[in-house]
C-alpha cells in the first residue's frame, strides 16, 4: 500500500513537470527570433524548474 503511494506521488511530479516543459517549450520557441535561439529556447524549457526556483529565491531576497 505504502510503495503505490509513492509511485502516485511521482506519476504526479512527472505530470506536472511534463506539462511545465511543453508549456515552457512553446512559450520560449515562439519568442524566439531565430533557429539558434528556438534551439536555446528548447534547453531552456529542459529546465525550467530551475528557472523558476531561481526567480522565487530571487524575490525572497534569498
Amino acid at each position: 500500500m505504502k510503495k503505490m503511494w509513492k509511485q502516485k506521488i511521482s506519476n504526479s511530479g512527472s505530470a506536472a513537470y511534463g506539462l511545465g516543459f511543453i508549456g515552457a517549450a512553446v512559450y520560449y520557441i515562439s519568442t524566439a527570433t531565430g533557429f539558434w535561439m528556438g534551439v536555446l529556447g528548447f534547453l531552456k524549457a529542459l529546465v525550467w524548474p530551475a528557472f523558476l526556483v531561481y526567480g522565487l529565491l530571487k524575490s525572497l531576497g534569498m
